[in-house]
């Protein structure tokens, strides 16, 4: 994906008469430039395999709602039973699980979900058995993934999108992609609207009528105008629960004293999408039932109960509700009691931990539902268009195939002022993303020994 001027501008690192120019706009621009059109052309196949993905896990959330849909609605029939005798249902039709948790049905026609742990079940995974709340009747059972409960569909398409399957090694995939995200987004920003061109509308409205190359690099910068706030936001979103730069916003959050707290009389946060691999045990044979459980913690909308980990421990039961405005508070429950032992509002949480709910809800598709889902998908695709519209482009600048690189020696151009601020900057991204820092390294390192070589070449 790379936003490339005309060839005079593109050697914009050297004036006519060879020196380099002394502008600071002007070296900015060439380095700004170099950057883009590197990262783009070396980047742009993660992004695309990210964008390809991206796209179709957007559209998952619909498409689990019609496939699904005989274990997710049934006809509604007024009063629901207890939900104990729900449970019971569930338990009976798979006498070989443990319950885990359970999802009580909310909106009218929607089953409940009873969520157990089962053999040869992966990590991160439940078995969910759907009970029909009306009359009892099990209405089949599925393997759910993470804690958005994702359906098997919806659940490979994740996987695939995360780490194609290949377990953490992949994982380097999408922290790579979205660790250049924000650098290709941004770069090509600066450069589409530093071009000096006639009129303010050619910013957002691309030059249709032009011919060939301008006219792609037309449709290339005006999407990307349109584009860059959402790509920007999906590049930070996704690197809070990566491996490298998430434990990095980990520290930091933690050392601010900004991390989502704990809810008072259990050993789990709130919400935190456990996949509750340990064995669960149900505490309510003795004690108090699940729907007075339920009922004491006071919680409307969609809620999660959560089984206890250990024999007199609380049961959890806390709003599952992505949506805006996010309903996401959790109350602690005695089992023998069903008194209320603690209680934690979401308003209460520090405004960073806050701030990082939202994001990863609209990052994921939840926060607007379908309106969310179908901004995730425009922004995938207007990302697959930069990347064939950015080779095009590369393609097109060479005689017989793609361009020669652009001309090097762009940094010669910035004031030594300038140059120390930008390295001090870069080497504070490189800590906070290591997955940006690494690449660019090894390019700087790469690109200074091939320009050693050319220069000793010339002088022979």
């Amino acid at each position: 994906m790379s936003v490339q001027p005309p060839p005079v501008q593109a050697a914009a690192a050297e004036r006519s008469d060879g020196r380099p120019p002394k502008s600071l706009k002007g070296g900015l621009r060439a380095l700004v430039l170099r950057l883009h059109f590197y990262a783009g052309v070396l980047v742009a196949p993660f992004l695309l395999v990210a964008a390809v993905s991206g796209l179709l896990y957007a559209c998952s959330w619909q498409a689990e709602k019609i496939i699904y849909a005989d274990q997710l609605r049934v006809p509604a029939a007024g009063e629901r039973l207890p939900l104990a005798e729900q449970v019971e249902r569930a338990q009976a039709a798979r006498p070989d699980g443990t319950v885990l948790a359970v999802r009580p049905s909310v909106e009218e026609g929607a089953t409940t979900r009873v969520l157990m742990s089962a053999a040869g079940l992966g990590a991160s995974e439940k078995l969910a058995v759907y009970v029909d709340p009306y009359r009892g009747a099990v209405k089949g059972e599925l393997t759910v993934y993470g804690s958005s409960e994702a359906l098997p569909v919806r659940a490979w398409l994740s996987r695939l999108h995360a780490h194609l399957h290949l377990g953490d090694p992949g994982r380097n995939y999408s922290e790579l992609a979205a660790s250049w995200l924000w650098v290709v987004a941004a770069g090509g920003l600066v450069l589409w609207v530093s071009r000096r061109r006639k009129r303010r509308r050619d910013l957002l409205v691309p030059e249709l009528k032009t011919p060939g190359r301008r006219r792609t690099l037309s449709l290339h910068g005006t999407v990307g105008i349109w584009s860059a706030a959402g790509l920007l936001f999906l590049s930070v979103t996704g690197l809070t629960w990566s491996v490298n730069a998430g434990a990095r916003i980990d520290e930091i959050q933690t050392a601010l004293n900004s991390s989502a707290p704990k809810l008072p009389g259990t050993t789990t946060g709130h919400h935190d999408g456990a996949a509750h691999d340990h064995a669960h045990h149900d505490s309510t044979g003795t004690g108090a039932s699940i729907d007075r459980i339920l009922a004491a913690a006071r919680l409307d909308g969609p809620v999660e109960i959560v089984y206890p980990a250990e024999p007199g421990r609380a049961f959890v039961v806390e709003q599952i509700d992505s949506t805006v405005p996010l309903r996401q508070d959790s109350a602690a429950v005695d089992p023998a009691t069903a008194q209320v032992t603690g209680t934690l509002r979401f308003a209460d949480h520090p405004l960073p931990a806050q701030l990082t709910t939202i994001g990863i809800a609209a990052h994921m598709g939840q926060l607007f539902g379908l309106a969310n889902q179908l901004l995730l998908a425009l922004l995938a695709f207007g990302l697959i268009l930069l990347i064939t519209w950015g080779y095009l482009m590369w393609w097109r600048r060479g005689k017989h195939g793609f361009g020669r690189p652009l001309p090097r020696g762009a940094w010669r151009t910035v004031p030594a002022w300038a140059l120390v601020l930008l390295v001090a900057g870069a080497v504070l991204a490189g800590w906070l993303v290591p997955m940006f820092g690494y690449p660019l390294a090894a390019f700087i390192v790469v690109d200074a020994l091939i320009g050693r070589v050319r220069t000793a070449r010339r002088t022979r």
